[in-house]
């Protein structure tokens, strides 16, 4: 499926829901100056395009007491595909873990982790470094941050774009 094309009420849509999941059809469709019908049918042809994947709470995580932010970089010893899986799937298994990424450079994973506190992360640190395959671990740790959770950025309609012309495929 190519990338859908957004029109300036579907933009408006979706930045509302990354603010607030929890909108009403009727709360949304006064954002877009559209009645609650045509609105409802716009947000599910987004789910159904997938640009809308799913709807979910935010939770804070100083309330919970994860306190401690640990960005870790780890090196494979092989990469054979078998042992890249099994240690994909243990970090899966992991709550500490909330993102991860492959990356480029002398790395091969970048890992976002949360701990309550810093011997939290000493076990989950020790756990991880018992998986066969990991070769070396490097953690930064979280001063503050500066920006989280950020909504994505929406493309901007081309500049021949017409105010008033829907496209939908």
């Amino acid at each position: 499926m190519g990338i859908l094309k957004l029109d300036r009420i579907d933009r408006t849509l979706l930045e509302a829901l990354q603010q607030d999941a929890r909108l009403t059809t009727a709360e949304l469709a006064e954002r877009v100056n559209l009645s609650p019908s045509p609105c409802a049918r716009r947000i599910r042809r987004l789910e159904q395009h997938g640009l809308i994947t799913r709807y979910r709470a935010e939770l804070d995580r100083e309330r919970l007491g994860l306190d401690v932010i640990i960005f870790v970089q780890v090196r494979l010893s092989q990469h054979q595909d078998a042992l890249v899986e099994q240690f994909e799937a243990a970090v899966r298994e992991m709550p500490e873990v909330i993102n991860c990424h492959t990356i480029s450079g002398a790395f091969d994973y970048l890992l976002q982790v949360v701990t309550a506190d810093l011997r939290g992360f000493e076990g989950w640190v020790r756990r991880l470094q018992q998986l066969p395959m990991v070769d070396s671990v490097d953690s930064s740790f979280a001063m503050r941050a500066v920006k989280e959770n950020g909504a994505l950025p929406l493309p901007t309609p081309p500049a021949d774009a017409r105010p008033g012309r829907h496209d939908h495929p």
